[in-house]
């Protein structure tokens, strides 16, 4: 792990998309009927449709609306016909952001992530412009667990690294398609992570404080407040005044 200020902003973003619960199911049925469309209905074949669909376990949702998402993706009941696009740019500091969107109105999504990015600071860039910075994959993170123990049931999962930070924090690194069964496996050995998701997770970190830290805080909020964004990535590490 990058260190201990890389976990601080993971226990932080949890905590502020804790507060807003209220869009994450609409969130997630929207990721659960593309990803039913893309991949089928069936999760053992459909790495994305099982990660979505865990994740809307963890967050409670009723079964009766997982399934029904599943069917609209499927086909089997009407529902909006979603556009998948990623929009890239710079932040405070130059930090890079990319913005993953599910859309029915593609110029509406454009105007409103565009208006986000300059009111608050950021600047909107060309595809591709920051995409190289970031990779695709998966992680759970494990405290006060044994790390040889850990180490060898995640790569016997099929995990591709395990990672110590100076705090005792142990991370676990999957591909994006393996991640589901290697949580499973772990669960199942005994080790249960205290964070995990698929991620595009920035190859660098840029680092920023005090007021800049505030300002690239309240664009990322800005654009994870707009109802068609499913996701912000950004290369920013924030450390807050105590």
């Amino acid at each position: 792990m990058a260190g201990h200020s890389k976990w601080a902003n993971i226990q932080h973003k949890k905590a502020r998309q804790d507060a807003k619960r209220g869009k994450i199911f609409t969130r997630l049925i929207k990721e659960i009927t593309v990803a039913a469309r893309l991949g089928g209905g069936d999760p053992a074949s459909n790495p994305r449709l099982r990660l979505a669909m865990d994740k809307a376990w963890d967050a409670n949702m009723p079964k009766d609306n997982v399934q029904r998402a599943v069917d609209k993706g499927t086909g089997n009941v009407e529902g909006a016909d979603y556009v998948e696009l990623r929009y890239e740019g710079y932040g405070i500091g130059g930090a890079a952001l990319m913005v993953d969107c599910l859309t029915d109105n593609k110029t509406r999504t454009v105007a409103d992530v565009r208006h986000a990015f300059s009111k608050n600071g950021g600047n909107l860039g060309t595809d591709g412009c920051v995409a190289f910075q970031f990779q695709h994959q998966g992680y759970l993170v494990f405290a006060g667990a044994d790390e040889d123990a850990l180490m060898e049931a995640a790569l016997e999962a099929g995990a591709e690294d395990v990672l110590v930070d100076e705090e005792g924090m142990i991370e676990v690194v999957t591909a994006p398609a393996d991640w589901a069964q290697v949580k499973a496996a772990l669960e199942e050995a005994g080790f249960k992570p205290e964070d995990g998701d698929v991620t595009m997770r920035a190859q660098n970190d840029t680092v920023l404080t005090g007021e800049d830290a505030e300002k690239m805080q309240k664009l990322i909020d800005a654009l994870e407040d707009l109802d068609d964004v499913q996701n912000v990535y950004t290369s920013a590490v924030l450390q807050f005044d105590e």
